[in-house]
């Protein structure tokens, strides 16, 4: 299978000879402002591996994907806003094409080859500059409504204080690019914890090096973390009841911090119906490759459904 994965910088092309398996062989800059270049370096990527277009191309979008229509809203890839992604690269590329928003494949790759093999219901997080999520039932991914399935980093979410200390402490629901405030997208992230820090200590840390404090004890870091995981797990422990999930994974750049992910887990499961022994959160083992490996995923089984029908 053909694989490609269109960030917000650039096109990684690969190719997946068997499941669980896939190659990256290219990367280009994407073609932000005009669909029909962005159809024609997708073209050009899958002619040079497969001249005679027998291969489907699966594709990893940022942004959203409508199910129905097929259209992609992307803030990113502005191009991709109000196109119906699959058939205007197909009717180009010559070839079928399948597509499917990021966060749904990397979902997709972490269900059938990851950290999710083998469990039914599988919700697979991301927490890096923003917040997004994807969900899979029995190996394929649920596509909600426009497109819009596990994303429970927006709607009006956060509590407006937290607990530290034994004293409560004011949080605003801050704005968010989304039109609305209060969202976790604006506290979840790497900023978030970032803006956190800024709130209650009136200092500038960036991210990494508040992880790093808070792991050294230093009184500070340890006042926003805790902040932070109060903020954070509460929405999480809703959507994860809502979902039903037995495994968690974990995306983005904040799972790299394991020892966030582990105290996180711990938040959340105090928080939910079902009582888990082991952990449930946990960092995604394809964050490298899932982008490219979801897609592969995707185009085999958009053939089997072709072929089903």
């Amino acid at each position: 299978m053909l694989c490609a994965d269109i960030g917000g910088s650039f096109i990684k092309f690969g190719f997946s000879q068997t499941p669980g398996q896939v190659e990256e062989l290219e990367r280009v800059p994407v073609p932000k402002a005009d669909w029909r270049e962005l159809a024609a370096a997708l073209r050009q990527l899958a002619d040079k591996v497969d001249v005679g277009r027998a291969l489907p191309l699966g594709l990893s979008a940022a942004g959203l994907v409508d199910p129905v229509t097929g259209e992609g809203l992307s803030a990113n890839i502005p191009c991709l806003t109000g196109l119906p992604i699959a058939q205007a690269v197909s009717q180009v590329a010559g070839r079928s094409v399948f597509a499917a928003n990021d966060a749904d494949c990397l979902t997709l790759a972490e269900a059938n080859d990851g950290v999710g093999r083998g469990h039914s219901v599988v919700f697979c997080i991301i927490i890096g500059t923003g917040i997004g999520g994807g969900i899979a039932v029995d190996g394929r991914i649920l596509r909600g409504a426009g497109g819009v399935t596990g994303e429970w980093g927006h709607g009006p979410a956060l509590n407006t204080s937290v607990e530290i200390g034994g004293k409560l402490r004011p949080v605003p629901r801050f704005s968010c690019g989304c039109g609305q405030s209060g969202c976790v997208d604006t506290i979840g992230g790497a900023r978030g914890i970032e803006k956190l820090h800024r709130l209650f200590h009136d200092e500038e840390r960036n991210s990494r090096r508040i992880i790093e404090d808070w792991q050294a004890k230093d009184v500070k870091a340890a006042e926003t973390i805790e902040a932070y995981l109060q903020l954070v797990a509460d929405p999480l422990a809703v959507a994860i009841n809502t979902v039903g999930p037995s495994i968690v994974p974990v995306g983005g750049g904040l799972a790299s911090a394991k020892e966030l992910i582990a105290v996180l887990d711990k938040a959340v499961k105090a928080r939910i119906l079902n009582r888990f022994d082991r952990p449930l959160l946990v960092p995604a083992t394809r964050r490298e490759d899932g982008g490219l490996l979801g897609a592969a995923v995707l185009a085999r089984q958009g053939v089997e459904n072709v072929r089903a029908t």
